[in-house]
């Protein structure tokens, strides 16, 4: 049987907890993660041929260095790099919640969007077309209620395919002012050859101009612990330097 590791991403209220606790059932576990007090809740299930292991990470807004819920799902992501990361999001304020799914592309390409509550959208004449969503993010996109365990079949199907590799998601590339790309071109290929193909260097180039030290400072300890050595020191935008 193939075991995979899912991530689950989502805003504060669209049901996160539900989902996973609807997929977990009894065979889950809380803690606290490593080092901090945000709890961490983790469970097991299994679909079709396959065993998932499957992590519910803190309920953020974004997945920047604000607090310690969003470094913990941040990091999360970026260092234990797992095979699927689903995106939750609330049928009804789908605005809102596709900024944090945009920051999740941006760090992985292994992502499956779920929007819940399709329900409640349904009760307020909300109607989703959900191919153009995903055509527009590129990903593959499912409609559940997680209450009702409605469409939870057809997700997990979605999950399996690209935890196998059997369906490979192509995320939009966001673009930013053309400044913003100039800086982007210059440093993505020094963050490229100091820290390897193992992070996505045009993520980790996007946080270094924001001025995002406490990421360095994570990716650093990472390092460390594995006892991986960079080429160069990172330090800022501007001080790197790669030959």
């Amino acid at each position: 049987m193939n075991t995979y590791t899912i991530a689950l991403a989502g805003n504060p209220n669209t049901g996160k907890s539900t989902l996973f606790n609807t997929l977990t059932g009894m065979r889950q576990h809380t803690g606290n993660w490593a080092g901090k007090t945000v709890v961490k809740a983790e469970g097991e299930f299994v679909h079709n041929s396959s065993s998932f292991r499957i992590i519910d990470l803190p309920g953020t807004y974004s997945l920047y260095s604000n607090s310690a819920d969003e470094e913990t799902a941040r990091d999360y992501i970026i260092f234990e790099q797992p095979d699927v990361t689903i995106v939750v999001l609330d049928a009804t304020s789908l605005e809102r919640n596709l900024n944090l799914a945009l920051q999740v592309l941006e760090m992985t390409h292994r992502v499956v969007v779920c929007i819940n509550l399709m329900d409640e959208a349904e009760k307020l004449g909300i109607d989703i077309d959900l191919d153009k969503i995903s055509r527009k993010l590129g990903v593959p996109v499912a409609a559940i209620s997680a209450r009702s365990r409605q469409g939870i079949p057809p997700l997990l199907d979605l999950v399996e395919k690209v935890a196998a590799g059997i369906l490979v998601p192509q995320p939009l590339k966001v673009r930013y002012s053309d400044e913003t790309e100039r800086q982007l071109a210059e440093l993505e290929p020094q963050v490229r050859c100091i820290l390897g193909t193992r992070f996505p260097s045009r993520w980790v180039a996007l946080r270094l101009l924001d001025g995002d030290e406490n990421l360095l400072s994570s990716i650093k300890a990472r390092m460390n612990e594995e006892g991986i050595r960079p080429e160069q020191e990172v330090v800022s935008y501007g001080r790197t330097a790669c030959h």
